[in-house]
């Protein structure tokens, strides 16, 4: 099956925002996780991940230049993510773009889980590896993939890069500068590298 076809096959299993987060909800209600992978790290990695997913869901705000420049595009869109409950950087990352594209009216967010879509995981691989999250920009009206994005912002990846090539401290030392990274930015950066990823699209039409 050719890219295209795949990724819009896709989108009739998709799920909104809401829907995935409510998921999230009760299967840690449950005790479990999205993946097969249910042991008690996961389920503490998916118990962190919610309350940063609902504190973002409160507390981040677009900026109005920001907004306006979502609400100028020249196409619809569907942001198709894919994503997993566990997964620290999906938990920073999605509740912004699902912001971002509640107040367009030119984009729909879907979302996908990734070990349930590993032949679409495959397809947008990063330097070889299955790191989420990950968008792909879709035209709605043509269905041509115009653009993807993720896993995380440049400067952030550069950072995992780097503690991959040359770990200089314990991963869950990392892992904790990577979630002040994230404070500490409020999602500009996504926003900045999104903007300009709808730029770029509309300047390749």
């Amino acid at each position: 099956m050719k890219q295209k076809e795949l990724v819009n096959s896709k989108l009739t299993e998709a799920t909104s925002y809401e829907e995935y987060f409510n998921m999230l909800e009760e299967l840690f209600a449950q005790g479990k996780t999205t993946g097969e992978d249910q042991s008690d790290s996961m389920l503490e990695y998916a118990s962190l991940n919610l309350h940063r997913m609902k504190r973002i869901n409160k507390t981040y705000k677009i900026d109005e230049e920001t907004k306006n420049k979502f609400n100028q595009l020249n196409n619809n869109y569907i942001w198709l993510v894919i994503t997993e409950g566990w997964c620290g950087d999906a938990a920073q990352i999605l509740p912004i773009l699902n912001r971002i594209a509640s107040e367009s009216s030119f984009i729909e967010l879907k979302v996908v889980l990734r070990d349930q879509n590993l032949d679409l995981m495959d397809e947008f691989l990063t330097n070889g590896a299955r790191s989420i999250p990950k968008l792909i920009l879709i035209n709605k009206d043509s269905g041509d993939i115009e653009g993807v994005w993720g896993p995380r912002p440049k400067e952030n990846q550069e950072m995992v890069m780097e503690f991959k090539n040359n770990p200089s401290m314990s991963y869950t030392e990392f892992s904790k500068k990577v979630q002040l990274w994230y404070a500490k930015d409020k999602g500009k950066s996504i926003e900045k590298e999104i903007c300009q990823l709808m730029k770029n699209c509309s300047e390749e039409q």
